[in-house]
């Protein structure tokens, strides 16, 4: 890893002023970022890195009247263990459980994990040796070569690389809200392939706390390889809003959050055995398979019908 000058930022306001440079990296929990900078698989490498973990009130978890407001420093493991938000937003709880490993779970934030960069292999090549669509190329590697992980949505971006976030569909089913320094974002649009960014952020903008309104119904499932660590295949999140509509979201499908629309409508009459299958259906009507990820389909379309059906039957 090359060497770079730290600084530990005592506000949020001073840590994003510093970020609108362009030599300029943060860092929350580091379990993404470090990687990457050891792998260099960046075009460029940053002179600096501003510590959030320096300022205070970024790791709060409050009921605030009808949400719940969680800070961008909250710990992973914190908000799976929160009663307040395993009650009151289960898919959140259940996919900050089921994220990477335990260890990570203790280091990793929820700002950082809905920040993270796609995890595919040619965007991420140490020594940033595909310089693909994201990065200023011209195309994007995946499609013609090792697609076995890729989304089976579409191309977002010039990008096949599906998102890794497991927190990601749970926020965009239950409705959150992303609050930066800027503005505030509904989770559902806060998500796209964005040059380097897995988000809409821009230079400078930084990720404050996210406010997810109570929900008293929601679940969350997800299909790794190996259960304990592994990024998701597939994952989904449902929730049901104060009108008794059902969201369906899928993830690792498309480089952003899929709202499912469809999978949706096939649902608005009362989920049943036949109604949850309709709605797995509907998920993967409109499937755009590459040569090696034709398997994923099927996955989708189980987690919709699972995950549905644990709404009314846990």
């Amino acid at each position: 890893m090359r060497p770079f000058k730290h600084i530990q930022a005592s506000t949020i306001e001073e840590a994003a002023a510093l970020a609108a440079h362009e030599d300029v990296m943060v860092i929350a929990g580091g379990t993404d970022l470090l990687g990457t900078l050891k792998d260099e698989c960046l075009p460029y490498y940053p002179n600096y890195i501003v510590d959030l973990k320096t300022i205070p009130g970024l790791a709060s978890i409050e009921e605030q009247g009808d949400e719940i407001v969680i800070g961008a420093l909250a710990k992973l493991q914190d908000i799976a263990d929160s009663e307040l938000v395993r009650t009151h937003a289960q898919a959140l709880a259940e996919a900050c459980s089921r994220a990477a490993s335990p260890t990570i779970r203790q280091m990793g934030t929820l700002g950082g994990n809905i920040c993270q960069m796609h995890r595919c292999w040619y965007f991420r090549c140490p020594d940033n040796r595909f310089v693909c669509a994201r990065k200023g190329g011209k195309e994007c590697y995946a499609y013609k070569g090792d697609n076995r992980y890729h989304s089976i949505l579409g191309i977002e971006g010039g990008c096949l690389a599906a998102s890794s976030h497991d927190t990601a569909p749970a926020l965009a089913a239950l409705g959150a809200t992303i609050v930066t320094t800027a503005r505030e974002i509904p989770a559902e649009e806060f998500f796209a392939a964005n040059g380097l960014r897995s988000n809409i952020l821009e230079n400078g903008e930084l990720v404050k706390k996210v406010r997810v309104p109570k929900t008293a119904n929601s679940r969350f499932e997800k299909f790794a390889l190996r259960k304990s660590i592994d990024f998701p295949l597939v994952n989904c999140a449902v929730a049901e809003d104060a009108a008794h509509q059902v969201h369906i979201v899928l993830g690792a499908c498309y480089p952003s959050p899929k709202r499912m629309t469809e999978a949706e409508e096939a649902v608005k009459g009362g989920i049943t055995e036949a109604s949850a299958q309709a709605a797995g259906d509907a998920a993967v009507s409109k499937v755009m398979v590459l040569s090696k990820n034709e398997y994923k389909v099927e996955i989708a379309r189980t987690l919709v019908k699972r995950t549905l059906l644990r709404l009314i039957n846990e």
